[in-house]
C-alpha cells in the first residue's frame, strides 16, 4: 500500500452478477491459472509487436541491399535475408552460378544405377539458403503460371514431383545468382 492511502476496497458495481464460489479464493488454482494465462497473453502481444517491427526492418534492409532480389517472384524479405547471408553479402567471391547453387545445396549430383540415369540434390551446402529456395519454389508452384506450365510439361515427360522441384530449385538459384551479381555490379559502378 502507498503511504497515506486507506486500506479500503472499492465498492462493487451493483449491476455485475455475484462472483461464483470458485472465484472467491484469489489464491486457488483457478486464480493462478488465470494469472499465468494473462502473463502469457501479454508476452504474446509483446512478441507479436516485436516481430512486426523486426519484419519491417528486415524488409527495408533487404530492399536496400538487393532490390533485384526482392523483385523476383516468390522472394520475400525473410527468404532474401537468408540468401544474402548465404552469399555473405559479397557475391564477388562466388565464381559462377554453379558455385552459388553448390553453396545453396541445390546442385545436381548423378545418382545413376544400372539403366537408370537420374540426378539428385546435393545434400551439402547452406541449409538455410536451401530452405529459402524451397520456399520460393513452393510459392511459384502455387501462384506462378509459367511454373505451373513447366510442372505440367515435365509431369507429362514422366518426371516425379521431387525431380521437378530439384530442377526448379536449380533454376531459381540461377535467377537469384543473377540478381545478386547485378546488385554487386551496380554497387561497384556507384563506387567508381
Amino acid at each position: 500500500m502507498a503511504a497515506g492511502c486507506p486500506n479500503t476496497r472499492l465498492p462493487r458495481d451493483p449491476h455485475l452478477p455475484d462472483r461464483p464460489p470458485e472465484f472467491a479464493n484469489p489464491t486457488g488454482p483457478l486464480a493462478a491459472s488465470k494469472l499465468a494465462l494473462r502473463h502469457l497473453a501479454r508476452r504474446c502481444q509483446l512478441l507479436e509487436a516485436e516481430i512486426t517491427s523486426l519484419d519491417g526492418q528486415l524488409a527495408r534492409l533487404t530492399a536496400t541491399a538487393s532490390p533485384q532480389l526482392i523483385g523476383a517472384f516468390g522472394v520475400g524479405a525473410d527468404t532474401a535475408g537468408a540468401l544474402l547471408v548465404a552469399a555473405d553479402d559479397n557475391p564477388d567471391r562466388l565464381r559462377s552460378e554453379a558455385a552459388f547453387s553448390m553453396l545453396c545445396g541445390c546442385s545436381p549430383i548423378k545418382a545413376c544405377s544400372g539403366q537408370t540415369n537420374r540426378h539428385r540434390l546435393n545434400r551439402g551446402g547452406n541449409r538455410q539458403a536451401n530452405a529459402a529456395l524451397h520456399r520460393i519454389v513452393l510459392v511459384r508452384l502455387r501462384y506462378h503460371q509459367p511454373t505451373k506450365d513447366y510442372v505440367d510439361r515435365r509431369t507429362s515427360e514422366g518426371k516425379s514431383k521431387r525431380e521437378i522441384i530439384r530442377c526448379l530449385k536449380r533454376y531459381v538459384a540461377r535467377e537469384i545468382y543473377t540478381a545478386l551479381t547485378q546488385t554487386a555490379d551496380q554497387k561497384h559502378a556507384q563506387a567508381a
